[in-house]
């Protein structure tokens, strides 16, 4: 009997040794675990929970995360009505950017920290029933929103060689947006707009950030009228505005440091500005940046969308005439122009496009793709995939996504999806491609925007793009195919500036969109177009 035991034990071992892999170990476990206690949070939760993992300290984990110009490791994982106590587990088949897996980590010390970013439950006037994150007035960065759950830093060892299980638990919320207050020259409004709420299910806010002119005050009976400025979310002035003057003024800087400054920053300062715009002889008008986020980015881009709800019927017809009304703004078009650079420029244009009788003019500088021929580097209406160009019979090239002064290339299309899809599932990452996802695409069957291309495979969805072209949101397409009935509001009224070498390839599309705007005739578009040298 114990010869056979042996026997037994012994062929069962050599057997459980067969099945390894040739040349192989079991893989060590390598994972984090993150809950949060009942005191923090009642519960259940849905969200997505992350584990950010950096070399420094310097500031949070969370802090140095989520950027496509620069991040430290960190994972992302969906959280289905997590109760607290319960663990969601981030291990090595979880996805990651830049470092797509835990195993993938060099062995050494790391501080880490987790976050869930917290979603809601929305009915939507479409019928569909989704989970989204709401914006907080923080312009849906995930890593500051208030109410996300966050943990402590920890100093930990970590070697996916010899395995880890580290336990990280969520002992704070992010607390509220602190709007800054007003001054005598910039005043902040924020109001509900009930077309969005409707649409929503939910509460949506509209906000604006006024720069009012010098002798404002004293001439209580004075209108005047709006530049309005088009961007990304952000509650500073217009245009820089600030009356701080930094360290280097102009009464301590020569015209040649003045003249190096500004070749660097390609613009003034705020403060510079500021001494203009308060000065005797400077055109009186106020100036206006909106706050439109969205469940899905810091902006709604100012037009109707599917998967948004009606933002530009709620820009023209609920936050513009309020403004108009509580400061003054001449309610005619003469006195409305727009302004605005990269998603700001995009938005220049399609506001005057969409709307030209609204507007008096546009100056557009830098535009997101006016032409989807040119959307980056991809033509999404005859390319089959967003991350690689054919190059011959057999090879392939990586497609770019951005690049420097100098033309070397500092973010690839494939890498920018990757870090979307890791920041959140189902066009849920508060970046840029789910960002024209959502402004530009049909919604999809489980109620969460179609996207345009697969995150992962570059697969490009043609009848995406068709959707887009056909609903306006390709701007040249849009004007060319209906210039007829637009020409003759817009002659005049467009001025585009953007450099010959955009850092996002975006005077590809410009070019494109001049070609057309040259040649139009009956009438004649009598557009502007400057184009500018990196170096």
């Amino acid at each position: 009997m114990k010869r056979r035991t042996l026997f037994i034990t012994g062929l069962a071992l050599c057997l459980a040794l067969l099945a390894l892999p040739s040349g192989h170990t079991a893989a060590a476990e390598t994972k984090f675990e993150i809950s949060y206690p009942a005191a923090l949070d009642g519960g259940p939760i849905t969200g997505r929970v992350f584990v950010i993992v950096s070399k420094t300290d310097r500031t949070e984990p969370r802090l140095q995360a989520g950027s496509y110009n620069a991040s430290v490791p960190f994972y992302g994982l969906d959280v289905n009505a997590l109760k607290p106590g319960e663990g969601a587990v981030i291990d090595a088949g979880v996805l990651g950017y830049p470092v797509e897996s835990l195993s993938q980590l060099p062995a050494g010390e790391y501080f880490v920290q987790a976050l869930l970013n917290v979603y809601t439950q929305v009915r939507r006037k479409d019928g569909h029933v989704i989970w989204v994150h709401m914006d907080q007035w923080e312009g849906q960065h995930w890593n500051r929103s208030p109410g996300s759950l966050v943990s402590e830093v920890q100093r930990v060892q970590l070697d996916p060689a010899k395995g880890f299980n580290v336990k990280l638990n969520l002992t704070q919320k992010l607390p509220p947006v602190v709007v800054p207050p007003d001054t005598a020259w910039v005043k902040r409004v924020k109001i509900q707009s009930k077309l969005l709420t409707e649409f929503w299910g939910h509460p949506m806010y509209l906000g604006a950030t006024l720069l009012l002119p010098k002798g404002y005050e004293q001439n209580a009976s004075q209108q005047y009228p709006a530049i309005y400025v088009q961007g990304h979310f952000g509650l500073g002035a217009p245009f820089g505005f600030t009356t701080q003057a930094p360290p280097m003024v102009e009464a301590v800087e020569t015209a040649e440091q003045r003249k190096a400054r500004l070749n660097r920053s390609a613009r003034e300062s705020g403060y510079e500005f500021a001494q203009a715009w308060m000065a005797d002889d400077f055109p009186r008008m106020v100036a206006v940046t909106f706050q439109h986020p969205t469940p899905y980015y810091d902006d709604s881009y100012a037009v109707n969308s599917a998967n948004n709800g009606p933002y530009g019927d709620a820009l023209l017809t609920e936050l513009i005439p309020y403004l108009e009304k509580n400061f003054r703004l001449r309610a005619e078009p003469q006195a409305r122009v727009l302004t605005g650079g990269s998603t700001g420029g995009w938005e220049a244009l399609a506001l005057q496009v969409f709307h030209p009788k609204f507007f008096n003019g546009t100056w557009v500088l830098y535009p997101d793709p006016v032409d989807f021929r040119r959307y980056q580097m991809s033509n999404v209406y005859e390319d089959d995939n967003a991350f690689e160009v054919p190059a011959g019979d057999w090879g392939k090239l990586i497609r770019p996504l951005s690049r420097n002064a100098d033309g070397q290339v500092t973010l690839t299309m494939r890498e920018m999806s990757r870090l979307e899809e890791v920041l959140g599932s189902k066009i849920r990452s508060g970046q840029q491609i789910a960002a024209w996802d959502a402004a530009y695409g049909p919604v999809g069957k489980d109620g969460y925007p179609r996207p345009i291309w697969d995150r992962l495979t570059g697969k490009i969805d043609r009848e995406v793009a068709l959707y887009m072209r056909d609903n306006g949101y390709d701007l040249r397409y849009n004007l060319e195919k209906n210039w007829a009935k637009l020409g003759p509001d817009l002659v005049g009224k467009i001025h585009v500036y953007c450099g010959d070498m955009d850092n996002y390839y975006l005077n590809l599309a410009v070019y494109q969109l001049e070609e057309f705007l040259t040649a139009a005739v009956n009438p004649k578009a009598e557009a502007v177009f400057e184009y500018g040298r990196p170096m």
